[in-house]
């Protein structure tokens, strides 16, 4: 089943989770959500520290503006404190940005990477989510031959991939994040490469000492390349507008602060209703205190 793209996509995203994720997953699906992917480190290493990735799909049409929603969810469960960071948008919307169809470059550079389908409303929605992070892998690896090598092993083109995609976008990540992706991810990667490129009609050659010919037309590269040159221009604004937004629309912004204050730094923070209200608002006057507080346990 695995020697096609949707075989390999369908099994990856079947992959096991830990109870308390998919509790969560489905405490999270509200009448309107279709599915909820699981993502990050926490997939990886199947640890519950830290704060759970979510992405959670909801029905309706593709949606105008800057999307997803953000939001910070805690949950008391047996005994444990469960915390969740939830971006909510419709499978609409992040099937057509899984495809290229849209500006943003976050959803197909995000799932290529190793995700779980963690809950679904029903075995059609599951299709459509399972057929969108396929089509995410097929929109990454025909940028990864355009922007990569004319030969070279797979890697060196999942390298080229995530070296510009991470260039264009509004954040800061140590040089060689490209390599610890593809480390800590060595297995989600394995093959993945060929099965997307047979999906999307990009024919290649297996060279005798194991690495790979794309043949990949000239007018098609330089297509793919205009496309790519596109998004890279606006990708530092768009991400900026989308940071911006979110410091306003972030639910449960205040809380999900205090907490990586109180994580990185041992001071917790009293949080108030206008805090919790006003979270950018009230941010110098945390800081200020957490400043003291350092200053006198110094």
């Amino acid at each position: 089943m695995t020697d096609t793209l949707t075989g390999r996509t369908a099994s990856a995203l079947a992959r096991p989770v830990m109870p308390e994720v998919a509790a969560f997953a489905e405490r999270l699906a509200g009448a309107d959500v279709l599915s909820v992917l699981f993502y990050g480190s926490n997939l990886r290493t199947m640890l519950l520290e830290g704060v759970l990735d979510f992405y959670v799909l909801t029905s309706g049409p593709i949606e105008r503006g800057i999307w997803p929603r953000v939001s910070y969810h805690e949950w008391d469960h047996q005994g444990v404190t469960l915390r969740a960071k939830v971006a909510t948008m419709t499978l609409a919307t992040f099937s057509a940005a899984a495809a290229g169809q849209l500006i943003d470059t976050t959803i197909w550079a995000r799932f290529v990477q190793p995700s779980g389908l963690v809950w679904c409303r029903n075995e059609g929605a599951a299709q459509a989510t399972r057929d969108a992070v396929a089509q995410a892998a097929r929109t990454a690896a025909r940028l990864a031959v355009a922007l990569g090598p004319d030969a070279g092993t797979p890697d060196s083109y999942w390298r080229a991939l995530f070296r510009a995609t991470y260039a264009a976008e509004f954040r800061v990540e140590k040089s060689g994040r490209e390599d610890s992706i593809l480390a800590a991810n060595r297995e989600h990667f394995d093959g993945l490469l060929p099965l997307a490129l047979a999906a999307e009609g990009i024919a290649f050659t297996r060279l005798p000492d194991g690495t790979l010919r794309p043949e990949l037309a000239p007018s098609r590269r330089a297509a793919l390349l205009r496309w790519w040159r596109k998004r890279q221009r606006l990708g530092k604004f768009y991400n900026l507008v989308r940071l911006v937004r979110a410091s306003t629309t972030f639910e449960g912004a205040a809380r999900y602060g205090a907490w990586k204050v109180e994580r990185h730094t041992g001071i917790a923070v009293h949080l108030t209703p206008w805090r919790e209200k006003h979270p950018v608002l009230a941010a110098p006057a945390v800081l200020w205190q957490v400043w003291r507080a350092k200053k006198a346990a110094g």
